[in-house]
């Protein structure tokens, strides 16, 4: 006999196992009815987005780099159209058979034809376009021409390459673009919310980034913004049809300060020496004319050097890579002396009255020690108009002897000495200002009155680059006022320095300007031989750095038959007096003679921009 406790709970069993079936079943159907709603309805939008977008594109469209002009609108960088052969692969069965055929009218490298070879098959896939050849010459582009109904798929178009006009005479300044890395590229995309991806190239080169010199610096403005070309791709990505096109937005152009004329003077004054030219506008602070020698092409380093023809500009003795204007350090010399005195001046230490008795050295009474002047007998009684005009070394070691050091450094630095005195150079070198806590630092030894006193004369651990022996140069011409220096015209931030001083006033600026005028107009002065050079009146004061300190004039003639010990010829300039316009300086390795071999450089340089 069956329990009936026990039917009933089984039947209670089996209820439940049925709504459970039917709890399960309904919640799977809310479930689907949800997804469809999701897929339908809710979330239509996101899903049409994704589908789009997989049977989508975007490729991105380079941008035209911006033109750079001198002061004058004359085109130094420019974007030449060259042309490339290009085929399509999608349309091309027998690649070997067209690059033979090809061969017979258009000469192709064993690399040209490994190139096309290893990618033909993914073009041909996806769809695009395969660069031949590049940089077609014009009988090159005649020759297709005239049998291109032989080759329908094959077709010539215009890309560009990045030009200097003159690329020697904008080594240093303006500098060279090149290719870039992965990580270049990310950077650069990315500050235009883009991502890595392929490219339709304006440029044989493909990418272009800015490497030395004014590219590198307005690199962003240079560049522009890339634009898309949205196209409808099948599942293997191959382009179907073109959808949608943003233009791609042109680099601005730059109108530097740079003057072409002076620029081409002073790389031919230089004459390949090793050395520097820098002049400025003294109304603006514009550099007008930024040379360093020896130099090199930058369209050469542009368009891809071999590895040898790049290893023997690296190993020259001469440096043409190394930027002399703005990274080459040297001692300023008797150049130095105005602002010696202009120190002396303001500390009360001497007046325009104030002389020695300069005997052809200078005794420094802690030990004896001598430091002598260039001529041997020396200038007799000397003020300090007369110690710049005839150079007296006595005179300033005695200036130098009195003054305290800090004080002395510091002042310097009202000059530019020490500092970066340009808002666009390329990395250009602060030089050396010294002092007792840097040569402690750097030497772990003290400080000699006898190193103050050689900085009377520009001598000793004190340095500076071209760069700033103009600023120094342009700062005396302007009584103490002015930009600091730009290759760019109406730059926005601009920043005006004016000299802090108590005692200087227009008497003594206008008696330092005389005593400068007296360097090349005084008989006596030491850039004399100058004076019929040119048909105004200028300012200037050479100096010759001393590589090898000798006692006597017989030591150094033996020390000069090394070329490389021979002193550096350095000069400062600005005119035309009384009212400059330009101040300029030149350095010349190992040239000896401030006045008879930088001197001349100097006059040309202000003669072409006067003229103008």
């Amino acid at each position: 006999m069956i329990d009936i406790n026990e039917r009933f709970s089984e039947k209670k069993n089996f209820f439940n196992r049925l709504i459970f079936v039917y709890i399960f079943f309904a919640c799977l159907f809310l479930y689907f009815i949800y997804k469809t709603f999701s897929l339908q309805v809710s979330s239509f939008t996101d899903y049409e987005i994704a589908s789009l977008k997989n049977k989508t594109r975007e490729v991105l469209i380079q941008p035209r780099r911006g033109i750079i002009y001198d002061r004058n609108g004359e085109i130094i960088v420019n974007n030449v159209p060259s042309y490339n052969l290009i085929i399509n692969p999608s349309e091309i069965n027998d690649l070997d058979s067209t690059l033979s055929n090809i061969k017979k009218i258009i000469d192709l490298s064993d690399l040209e034809i490994k190139n096309a070879q290893d990618n033909f098959s993914l073009k041909k896939k996806l769809n695009r376009e395969l660069i031949l050849k590049t940089n077609l010459t014009n009988e090159e582009i005649a020759k297709f021409e005239v049998r291109k109904y032989r080759y329908p798929n094959l077709f010539i178009a215009e890309r560009y390459s990045r030009k200097n006009m003159y690329p020697y005479l904008f080594s240093h300044s303006v500098g060279y673009v090149g290719s870039i890395n992965e990580e270049d590229l990310q950077d650069i995309l990315s500050s235009q919310d883009l991502k890595p991806r392929e490219t339709i190239f304006k440029y044989s080169n493909g990418y272009l980034k800015g490497k030395t010199g004014l590219e590198n610096i307005y690199d962003k403005q240079l560049r522009g913004f890339f634009g898309k070309r949205i196209y409808e791709v099948d599942a293997n990505g191959r382009f179907l049809e073109e959808k949608e096109t943003i233009d791609s937005i042109d680099g601005k152009d730059i109108y530097t300060s740079l003057d072409l004329t002076a620029q081409q003077v002073s790389f031919n004054e230089l004459n390949n020496r090793r050395g520097a030219v820098v002049a400025v506008n003294l109304e603006n602070g514009g550099i007008l004319s930024y040379v360093s020698s020896p130099s090199f092409s930058v369209n050469d380093i542009t368009n891809g050097l071999s590895q040898k023809e790049f290893n023997k500009l690296l190993n020259d003795d001469d440096k043409p890579f190394f930027d002399r204007a703005g990274q080459g350090r040297y001692s300023p010399a008797s150049t130095i002396k105005p602002a010696i005195g202009l120190f002396g001046l303001e500390k009360d230490l001497i007046d325009w009255q104030y002389t020695i008795d300069d005997i052809g050295f200078f005794v420094l009474p802690e030990d004896g020690r001598i430091y002598r002047g260039w001529r041997k007998d020396g200038h007799g009684i000397i003020n300090l108009q007369d110690a710049i005009i005839e150079s007296s070394n006595t005179f300033f070691f005695s200036l130098a002897y009195q003054t305290e050091v800090n004080e002395l450094v510091k002042y310097l630095s009202n000059f530019g000495f020490g500092k970066n005195i340009c808002l666009d150079c390329f990395y250009p070198d602060k030089g050396l200002l010294p002092s007792p806590t840097w040569k402690m630092n750097t030497h772990n030894f003290g400080w000699f009155k006898g190193d103050t006193v050689n900085l009377g004369v520009g001598q000793g651990y004190l340095s500076a680059t071209p760069l700033q022996l103009a600023y120094y140069s342009s700062f005396l011409a302007n009584k103490g006022s002015l930009n600091n220096f730009s290759f760019v015209q109406n730059n926005k931030d601009v920043i005006r320095n004016n000299f802090m001083t108590n005692n200087i006033n227009d008497v003594d600026w206008k008696k330092i300007h005389e005593s400068m005028i007296g360097v090349i107009e005084n008989p006596k002065g030491t850039a004399s031989r100058l004076k019929n050079l040119k048909e105004y009146i200028i300012a200037a004061k050479s100096g010759t750095v001393e590589l090898v300190s000798t006692e006597t004039k017989e030591d150094y003639k033996i020390i000069r038959e090394t070329e490389g010990n021979r002193d550096h010829a350095i000069i400062i300039a600005f005119g035309p007096m009384p009212n400059p316009k330009y101040a300029v300086s030149v350095v010349i390795e190992n040239g000896e003679s401030g006045g008879s071999v930088a001197g001349p450089v100097a006059i040309a340089v202000l003669n072409s921009l006067i003229k103008e």
